[in-house]
């Protein structure tokens, strides 16, 4: 399977060479065609081998007699934006997202500015994976590069345009993770009047995300206590997720920022269908404050696809994951973590209220998150033994406990999750999982039959 949850991953130049970039490129065009000339906006995050894929993606796209905008290094919540803005009929993002340097992806992004469907990225792997019988035009047929960077001013312009008033001086303390937002995000910060202290703003190609970001916002906590700002906000690789750093230096996560949100949102009448949308991984906690306040949760699988898909099924305005990934139905067509960080100020200002206080009132359930790693070509399988392990650990913690075990769809990994009231035994059952799916996990890659040699 070539598209996972979040487009093509993998390895750059081993698993995601440039010549399947240039596949992707032409069969993108060519499902897309219609007979008229398309046009693609293309950005990337900062990753050394991001000038090597999306050249071959673009050159891809020219084959087919696309016309290609390129954004330069810009959020995939950016391309998604000026992809509707600017007319075109499809975007692409080269990034990873919170990966490390040496992978790298390719995100499809439809001329509304949302993923692809399910069905038309089957139809785009299938021409990938099958033979090139797509046209190849030539002299004015081909498409031609235009050099769009200076379009990234009209999204930044629309974020801070986001905002429903002026925003007091709060100081502020943004780790760009060495990635698409290490521009962007001081640039907007300034604009809306913040004092801005900005860390992890040196991209070399190979530091994107490396001990930083959201998924390591220690560094961040600590600048927050030692600047005594008013709160921290730390960005992933590609800029779709936001965590934040209260003023105590504590992290604030997804479904804290949420929860506040949701709830001012509710207060100020803007929160439609009075629910928010969370994925399964969402904390029980964020389930117990949202009904406290007359506010419903709706879980889907993990992906913000789903959480997306049932958005708009159902007409909710806010959604998104655990990790920080948050939708504003209102404002964007994908998570997009300085809107979220914008937005998190504006309830700030408005309440007058420290982030500490606010974050304080969600509760959060003893919850512990494992990864076990695929071996070879394994594939998990819930074996016997693994399925007697999930019923003894549900047995164990009752209702007011959740276990989660699922693969992941972006890393050869299995992800177990184990929640509930009492910590030591949430952490006793993480364990004892772990354990029997690693060892379930080996017995079946040594059972496979060797590879045979041609």
């Amino acid at each position: 399977m070539l598209f996972g949850t979040d487009g093509v991953r993998g390895i750059a130049n081993v698993e995601l060479t440039p010549e399947l970039a240039f596949r992707v490129g032409r069969a993108a065009a060519g499902v897309l065609g219609g007979g008229g000339r398309l046009r693609f906006a293309v950005g990337r995050d900062t990753r050394i081998s991001g000038h090597l894929l999306q050249s071959a993606l673009v050159a891809g796209l020219l084959s087919a007699g696309a016309d290609v905008l390129d954004l330069g290094v810009i959020t995939t919540p950016g391309v998604a934006y000026l992809t509707r803005f600017l007319g075109c009929q499809g975007g692409a993002v080269i990034s990873a997202s919170h990966n490390p340097a040496e992978y790298n992806g390719i995100k499809l992004i439809s001329g509304l500015g949302y993923k692809f469907p399910d069905e038309v990225e089957g139809k785009i792997e299938a021409v990938v994976l099958g033979e090139d019988s797509l046209p190849r035009p030539g002299g004015a047929g081909v498409g031609r590069l235009e050099d769009a960077r200076g379009a990234r001013e009209k999204y930044i312009g629309y974020l801070a345009g986001t905002l429903p008033g002026p925003l007091p001086p709060l100081a502020v303390a943004v780790d760009c993770a060495n990635g698409a937002t290490a521009e962007l995000a001081p640039q907007l910060l300034a604009r809306v009047g913040v004092r801005v202290t900005a860390i992890n703003v040196e991209p070399d190609g190979l530091n994107i995300n490396a001990g930083c970001g959201s998924t390591h916002p220690e560094a961040l906590a600590r600048v927050v206590v030692e600047c005594g700002a008013d709160l921290g906000i730390a960005h992933d690789g590609d800029g779709d997720r936001t965590i934040a750093v209260d003023d105590n230096g504590q992290v604030v996560d997804g479904d804290a920022i949420m929860g506040i949100l949701a709830h001012a949102l509710h207060q100020e009448g803007r929160l439609r269908g009075g629910a928010v949308v969370a994925t399964v991984m969402s904390n029980l906690g964020l389930e117990v404050f949202l009904r406290q306040v007359g506010l419903g949760l709706i879980r889907t699988a993990v992906g913000d696809r789903y959480v997306l898909d049932e958005m708009l099924r159902g007409g909710y305005s806010l959604g998104g994951e655990q990790s920080g990934h948050i939708i504003f139905l209102d404002h964007a067509t994908t998570g997009d973590g300085m809107l979220t960080a914008l937005q998190l100020l504006w309830v700030l200002a408005r309440s007058g209220a420290r982030l500490s206080a606010l974050a304080g009132s969600i509760p959060r359930y003893p919850q512990v998150l494992r990864n076990v790693r695929l071996p070879g070509e394994t594939r998990y399988q819930p074996t016997p033994r693994i399925e007697r392990a999930l019923q003894e650990a549900r047995r164990v913690l009752g209702e007011r406990g959740r276990v989660l075990v699922r693969p992941s769809g972006t890393e050869p990994l299995v992800r177990i999750m184990v929640e509930g009231e009492d910590a030591a035994e949430v952490t006793r059952q993480a364990a004892a999982l772990e354990e029997v799916i690693a060892g379930e996990l080996s017995a079946l890659a040594a059972a496979r039959p060797p590879n045979p040699v041609s």
